[in-house]
């Protein structure tokens, strides 16, 4: 059986970011393998390129990857203030890895991460899985509107 390793990348994932890293800080082609879990599972996520993908996570707050041996399977990151508001965004299984509990891994790690659990509001959005995130207390909310404004 292949290990499954939680990775907590400090600010900005720089050794996934940069050096393409993994489980026990192994180089993996990490940031391609996180290209492919998007593409391939997250309908949203599709076609994000790797110059993209650096930008991202050097401005994200926190990120968690999930590996089983050296294939990633789950990855989830956030964006926040620290104290008023923050989101938590692209949060993806591989669809041979969903069922197992690896989501709600990530997501729990994320909202206990230093920097996220003390913040006021926290935000997500989802196609098809309001019922998931309810589990960890985020509702409906229909008294706002979502605005979008796109490049």
């Amino acid at each position: 059986m292949k290990a499954i390793s939680l990775i907590k990348h400090s600010k900005g994932a720089f050794g996934l970011r940069l050096f393409g890293l993994g489980p026990n800080l192994k180089p993996t082609s990490g940031l391609n393998k996180l290209q492919k879990l998007l593409d391939r599972n997250a309908f949203w996520a599709k076609s994000r390129t790797i110059i993209d993908l650096k930008k991202c996570l050097s401005n994200s707050d926190v990120i968690v990857s999930l590996w089983v041996g050296d294939e990633i399977v789950g990855f989830g990151r956030a964006l926040t203030d620290g104290i008023y508001r923050g989101v938590l965004w692209d949060i993806v299984i591989d669809q041979n890895h969903q069922g197992k509990g690896f989501g709600t891994l990530i997501v729990r790690n994320l909202l206990s991460s230093k920097k996220i659990k003390n913040t006021k509001k926290l935000y997500i959005m989802t196609t098809n899985k309001k019922l998931f995130y309810s589990q960890f207390n985020f509702e409906e909310v229909t008294s706002q509107d979502l605005l979008i404004r796109e490049i």
